[in-house]
């Protein structure tokens, strides 16, 4: 409906939109308390009863991470919406579309309860995230086109293992599935499927070396699309690699006959050291949040290797942590875009006394990605290093806290320019009949160089900054004081959800 409404009614994709996300919103957060109080929601599609039909499965995990995504996707779409104003241009019908497809294929992904229907929605999402890249212009097409052909052949891996191992059991259906896996035992081509799936999962993911995607397409998206993107694809990769350690191999298959594990532990932590060096070397603040992301993914790739109850309730809390912190982050600097112009690191002089809620929140995400308690980032590099000295895998801890030690440089960097450098004292020239596409002028609040401002070059930039309105800030804040309240509540999380789950 959305598209068509657009042509009529440019103004109302967006509340289309919104309702429908806040709907999916609501009911996954309804799903989640009553797979805590009555156990697993089923439902067989189009009545055709499994193993033969799809079959759709909420349990404590899906459900838990169905609301993330969705409770993190009606956060960035509210806060976005002057963002996406402006750069869409009069496209918002075609970008809101697409933005629904994506999060309707990332929900899909994970409720359903079939190999294949994971494909299938996992190509949706696939091709709407291509497609929002490309809205980044020139340098956002060759980006998603970038994306576009290892994205393709993610997926394609993927579904040759899934190939694979019907060929072996005869059947989709994940339950079914792991049923006919334990009666039968190891077998070749069971261990190749598995070995093809986690290649098409880690290339999805953006684990190292399988990341070459992600910097430019995080970096060169439009604004309101990379706020979207970068909190929630990829987590709903990594929830597909845990469903196949619970749910489709039986236990000890990944570890002992196939080493899927030891390999996701050895490329997490190549990630998390990787990912977090190239950060520091980053002067556009999107780009250096591109490599921080694969530095975190690395993070939950380590607790998925491990292949232990713990191991598994730290990587799904940090699919969490990292989907709000990257959410608050994102905002906040699309948030002093959308007001400044400023990208590069350098442009944030000072900002702090400008625009003091976003870059407060900005720092609260910063702390938490770092892992300083109470926020909830510490909480799940706790649990990942509890799981790692369980298994005598002192490595671990250690590049855990490299990785935080080196997340530390690159953020408080950030941090030091906004808060305590001071603002520089800009010159405006006069510039009569500048084109409409001129260069937004430092601490402008969005006014472009000839747009008829009056030079001011003896007044501070950041006395012509100000906070953006409610509804760009408000979700934001909103993001940032859940990293500290689910960080003191995180033993409910874990207890009530994510140990019945694993």
């Amino acid at each position: 409906m959305v598209p068509v409404v657009g042509l009529w009614r440019p103004r109302w994709p967006f509340w289309l939109a919104l309702a429908a996300i806040a709907g999916s919103a609501s009911v996954s957060a309804w799903a989640l308390a009553t797979v805590i109080d009555s156990g697993t929601l089923r439902y067989t599609l189009g009545g055709w009863a499994p193993p033969l039909g799809i079959e759709y499965v909420v349990d404590h995990v899906a459900a838990f991470v169905a609301t993330v995504v969705t409770g993190v996707a009606l956060m960035v779409v509210v806060s976005t919406r002057q963002a996406a104003a402006w750069e869409m241009r009069g496209r918002l019908g075609f970008f809101y579309s697409l933005v629904l497809l994506l999060i309707a294929g990332l929900t899909g992904i994970v409720v359903t309860g079939d190999l294949f229907n994971v494909f299938v929605f996992l190509e949706i999402s696939s091709l709407a995230a291509y497609a929002l890249v490309f809205l980044g212009g020139r340098r956002g097409m060759v980006a998603g086109y970038r994306y576009l052909i290892l994205g393709s052949i993610g997926g394609s891996f993927y579904l040759l293992g899934v190939a694979f191992l019907y060929f072996t059991t005869g059947t989709l259906n994940m339950a079914d599935t792991l049923a006919i896996l334990r009666e039968a035992g190891p077998s070749t081509p069971v261990s190749a499927g598995a070995v093809f799936i986690f290649i098409g999962l880690g290339l999805k993911m953006a684990l190292v070396p399988l990341h070459l995607w992600l910097p430019d397409a995080y970096t060169y998206a439009p604004s309101s699309v990379s706020a979207l993107i970068a909190p929630i694809v990829t987590k709903v990769g990594a929830y597909v690699m845990i469903r196949m350690f619970l749910s489709v191999f039986p236990d000890g298959y990944l570890t002992d006959e196939v080493p899927i594990g030891t390999t996701l532990i050895v490329v997490g932590l190549a990630s998390m050291v990787f990912g977090s060096a190239a950060a520091m070397g980053q002067r556009d603040i999107r780009r250096m949040l591109a490599y921080s992301s694969i530095s975190q993914v690395g993070l939950i790739a380590v607790g998925i290797g491990l292949a232990t109850p713990l191991g598994f309730v730290a990587a799904l809390l940090h699919i969490m942590n990292h989907a709000i912190m990257k959410a608050t982050l994102f905002l906040a600097s699309a948030s002093v875009r959308l007001t400044t112009g400023a990208s590069e690191i350098e442009g944030m002089a000072g900002l702090a006394r400008g625009m003091p809620i976003t870059m407060t929140a900005f720092a609260v995400g910063a702390v938490s990605m770092i892992g300083i308690p109470p926020s909830v980032g510490f909480f799940s590099k706790w649990y990942l290093s509890l799981a790692a000295i369980e298994e005598g895998r002192w490595v671990v801890v250690a590049f855990v806290l490299v990785s935080s030690l080196l997340s530390a440089v690159y953020l408080f960097r950030v941090l030091e320019r906004a808060f305590l450098t001071p603002s520089p004292v800009p010159e405006y020239p006069a510039i009569a009949g500048a084109a409409p596409d001129a260069p937004l002028l430092p601490g402008s609040s969005g006014l472009r160089a000839g747009s008829g401002e009056p030079p001011r070059a003896a007044e501070p930039a950041i006395a012509m900054v100000r906070e953006p309105s409610a509804d760009v800030t408000l979700p934001i804040v909103l993001l940032a004081a859940a990293t500290i309240v689910l960080g003191v509540l995180n033993v409910v999380v874990v207890t009530n959800v994510l140990e019945p789950g694993v």
